[in-house]
Order: structure tokens, then sequence, then C-alpha cells
């Protein structure tokens, strides 16, 4: 039997789950709602996050863009995103929106930037 203490972060409640594990089935305690189980059973069996960062900009006002992904990727692919994201370049200008990786490691996520940026003039 595994047993892990977490905190819900789904909600404002931040409810301390405990999950515990007999052979394939999963428990969850201390939930105010159903959304803390799933949170805690997916975070168990497969976890994810959204990837924030920035990445370098060419002829950009700031040298540097923030980026995230469009939805979450397995948190064990997250090291092998960056070494992606940080070997890259963009040019100015960007959108906010716009699609800088379509599709990182197969993931079905695209890193996308965070705002706007203008092309620097002169």
């Amino acid at each position: 039997m595994d047993k892990k203490e977490m905190v819900c972060i789904v909600c404002p409640l931040g409810c301390r789950l405990t999950v515990t594990k007999n052979d394939d089935e999963y428990t969850v305690t201390g939930n105010k709602c159903n959304r803390g189980k799933e949170y805690a059973i997916k975070e168990m069996t497969n976890p994810t996050r959204v990837l924030t960062t920035t990445v370098r900009i060419k002829d950009g006002l700031l040298n540097r863009i923030p980026v995230k992904t469009n939805k979450p990727v397995p948190k064990d692919k997250i090291f092998e995103c960056m070494q992606i994201i940080n070997s890259i370049e963009v040019q100015a200008p960007i959108k906010m929106g716009e699609i800088i990786i379509k599709d990182i490691l197969g993931t079905g996520a695209d890193i996308v930037a965070s705002r706007s940026m203008i092309k620097q003039i002169g």
C-alpha cells in the first residue's frame, strides 16, 4: 500500500488530500469536490504541467519573449521541452498567441507567445 499527501491546486480551497494506492486502485480523501479526486489520481498516474518560460527574440524591443504551452505537457518531458525552447530564436515582430513551436515532442501542445513584441526600430 502506497500513501501520499498533497495539496490540491484545482480551485482556491487548497484541500489537503491523502491518496492511497492498493494494487491498481486509488482512494482519495480530504477532497471537497470531484475535481480534487481527479487531480490527485492524475498526479499519481500521469502528472502534467503548463510550461511557462521565455524564448530569445531577434530585433525585438526586448531580448526575450514570454511563451507557454497551450495545454499541459507530461511532467517528465519538461526538461526535454526546455532544451528545444532554449535552442531557438524567433524574429520580431511576434503577436500574442502566435505559435512558436507546433506540437512540441509530439505532446499535442504548442508553444505560443504570451505577449506581442514589436520590432525595434533603429
